[in-house]
């Protein structure tokens, strides 16, 4: 089989033109690859269109995902109405779900990825530059209208952001699906501490096994002639490294904000097509923060957030995750009446304590209603005060960095209790050390204290929210931080004078609920990640997004004891976006 010739899979497909590996020029001499599906007709076609690291010629049915495609079918069986399934690739669009509407899909193997070959460098201004061409070039095709729609979950919505600050001229909307748009602040440090547990699993298993010469040391691809999915030739590890950077190394040698993690991070106001972001309420450590950020900050005039919970990427294939995706790309990219621009500019899935969603749409974000209420924290009966003033008498609650740290609970709600939009928290803090991390999780609980969780996107019981800082990482930058988010530059580390308490904003992520009258709030501080006695598949509450690593958390300032101080002069608070 020729590059482009790629015969139809077996199975009820359907019909379509499939082209395999077709040659897609860089500017610097480099051929990328690309796979193409588009309708058997003249055309021209619209295009959807994802470019990463995780192989184009990678089946999503295939072994290397069993365990997650027979947790969607189980879960989703109608994402087989229509679709024999057998094009589907992991965190990308089915084209058998959108050829049918008069769709194009194109998918390439980012550099040094899958069929593509050359260095390995993830989210650089080397590949991004690459997308940029790569849209320029499909929509130049005969068979393309010349309207190109980016789409796709995780990385596939990490690097929209990047792609479309850089303006391809051919570029026409953007639908980033639970992604990152801040590399440091999303990503790699939150709060200026390192997130190293999730990437240490992700980067060896997912990106590297599809790195461009693996061949038959790599996956299997029932899609191309040579059956190599990271092919066509095998080569050395010791020449595979040499054609790669070390991404987990270049993380941990750039613990500031400089210019490797501003390369990585998107400029949103530079942003100027229509875009939807969709964000998920239980995506804490990763897929949740960029997405609100995105839709706030870009500099698009036509743009929507939708806001929905569940696991990461279930709902992007389901009849509801596929209705908003066509209803968007078919006003902006087919021209069609279709009152999407009508719809309201936010659209959130608003959860209940007794677990049920319901649908509302909103004009803005954070919410216009919004009451901001300050919470006061009291470190003498470690309670978590309702509306109104600090409390008088100073007080402190002092607690081990290898602990489960400290928590404040409310008194029982006097009534129902809406919170939607982002939190801060404002708080005294001191250590015995020259340095002290914070982890800071927003918990309710039932009148019978069962605390209320939901399935997150990658964690069966999310808390509400959670919130980092490391006290080093302290200063803010008063220019861009809002008054419900603060900005922390992370551009040096301010060493603590130990006893001395200092005052401390932190940046809790955007939640959503609805308590009944008789719940309780509860504010955790702790110096280490957020665990639960009785987790679930492995997790206390937080997903894999752990932060561990010894060189970045030494003993030293893990064994510190740290206190938070409240009342007189150093009150400690918990700003709440209170929905009236």
């Amino acid at each position: 089989m020729t590059p482009g010739s790629g015969p139809h899979p077996a199975g009820p497909a359907v019909p379509m033109i499939v082209q395999r590996d077709l040659p897609v020029p860089m500017d610097d001499g480099l051929v990328l690859r690309a796979d193409v599906f588009r309708p058997d007709g003249p055309g021209p076609f619209p295009v959807i269109m994802s470019l990463g690291p995780y192989g184009k010629g990678l089946p999503f049915s295939s072994e290397w995902f069993a365990a997650r495609w027979e947790r969607l079918l189980a879960g989703h069986p109608e994402i087989t109405d229509g679709s024999s399934c057998v094009h589907m690739n992991w965190e990308t669009v089915d084209p058998e779900r959108w050829i049918p509407h008069g769709y194009a899909v194109v998918r390439v193997d980012s550099r040094g990825a899958g069929r593509s070959p050359g260095l390995l460098d993830l989210l650089s201004a080397r590949e991004i530059r690459d997308f940029y061409l790569a849209i320029e070039w499909a929509g130049t095709r005969s068979w393309s209208n010349g309207r190109i729609g980016l789409c796709g979950i995780s990385y596939y919505a990490i690097n929209q952001w990047l792609v479309a600050a850089s303006r391809p001229p051919h570029l026409a909307a953007i639908l980033p699906w639970e992604g990152a748009s801040d590399h440091y602040r999303d990503m790699s440090y939150h709060g200026g501490i390192l997130s190293n547990g999730f990437f240490e699993r992700w980067y060896p298993r997912q990106v590297l096994p599809m790195q461009h010469g693996r061949g038959t040391d790599g996956p299997p691809s029932p899609w191309v002639s040579d059956g190599l999915a990271a092919g066509p030739k095998t080569r050395p590890e010791a020449e595979l490294r040499r054609l790669r950077t070390d991404y987990l190394q270049d993380i941990r040698g750039h613990g500031l904000d400089d210019g490797w993690q501003t390369e990585r991070s998107a400029d949103l106001g530079q942003i100027e097509v229509p875009l939807l972001s969709a964000a998920n309420w239980g995506g804490l450590g990763l897929h949740s923060r960029g997405n609100f950020e995105g839709f706030a900050r870009a500099g698009s005039a036509a743009k929507w957030l939708e806001v929905h919970t569940g696991r990461h990427e279930e709902l992007f294939y389901t009849a509801h995750g596929l209705g908003l995706q066509r209803r968007f790309f078919d006003h902006f990219l087919l021209g069609a009446d279709n009152g999407w621009d009508t719809e309201p500019p936010v659209q959130i899935s608003v959860r209940h304590a007794d677990g049920t969603i319901r649908p509302r749409g909103e004009h803005g974000w954070p919410l216009p209603d919004t009451e901001w209420s300050r919470w006061y924290l009291d470190a003498d009966g470690a309670a978590l005060l309702g509306s109104g003033d600090p409390p008088r008498t100073a007080a402190s609650s002092a607690f081990d960095g290898r602990g489960d740290g400290v928590t404040f609970t409310s008194a029982p709600l006097p009534g129902p209790l809406e919170l939607t939009g982002p939190l801060r928290a404002d708080l005294h803090v001191s250590t015995d050390s020259d340095d002290a991390d914070l982890f800071l999780t927003l918990r309710a609980f039932a009148p019978g204290g069962r605390e209320v969780t939901f399935s997150g996107a990658n964690d069966p019981r999310a808390p509400l929210s959670q919130g980092w800082l490391r006290l080093s990482h302290r200063a803010v930058d008063p220019a861009r931080s809002l008054p419900w988010r603060p900005w922390h530059p992370h551009l040096l580390a301010e060493p603590a004078r130990p006893g001395q308490a200092y005052p401390v904003a932190v940046e809790m992520w955007p939640t959503c609920v609805v308590l009944p009258a008789g719940y309780r709030l509860a504010l955790s501080v702790a110096g280490r990640d957020f665990a639960r006695s009785q987790g679930t598949d492995g997790f206390g509450g937080s997903g894999p997004f752990a932060h561990d690593d010894q060189a970045d958390r030494p003993p030293a300032r893990t064994a510190g004891i740290t206190r938070v101080h409240t009342g007189a002069r150093t009150p400690s608070s918990l700003l709440l976006p209170v929905i009236g």
